[in-house]
């Protein structure tokens, strides 16, 4: 695949990411201002997941332009990473809310678990296009 449509891509998913980052951050104020002056970090600090999990490894990759991942590993990385914010909110609203849940650590596992097969399907594209390049 040519890389400047890898890196059309990656710029999509850049652009998307911001986005996501700052509706996390809008939710999060949102949220916070009626919740009666009662916080929660995890909801403080959601945008940090989208922002620090996609916006810095895709602008990264546009920079180097070098073996961009595939269509896979970016969904899979993507729903990792939105499955952790998604998990990150959910925490913040229970804690806001005064109680707690342990269930909530199953978006942790499944974004930690999405998130590495993304990775490993990246290694193994780049391990690929780097041997037929030799």
């Amino acid at each position: 695949m040519c890389t400047s449509l890898n890196n059309i891509r990656l710029q999509k998913h850049l652009i998307v990411s911001i986005i996501a980052a700052l509706f996390c951050a809008l939710f999060a104020a949102v949220y916070e201002a009626f919740s009666f002056g009662v916080y929660s970090y995890f909801m403080l600090f959601s945008f940090v997941v989208p922002l620090l999990g996609c916006s810095l490894p895709y602008s990264i990759m546009i920079y180097k332009s070098r073996i961009n991942p595939g269509i896979i590993s970016l969904r899979l990385w993507n729903s990792g990473i939105a499955a952790l914010t998604v998990g990150s909110i959910i925490q913040g609203v229970i804690e806001i809310y005064g109680t707690t849940n342990h269930l909530v650590i199953i978006y942790a596992i499944a974004g930690g678990a999405l998130c590495a097969g993304g990775f490993g399907l990246w290694l193994a594209d780049r391990r690929r296009t780097a041997a037929l390049l030799e």
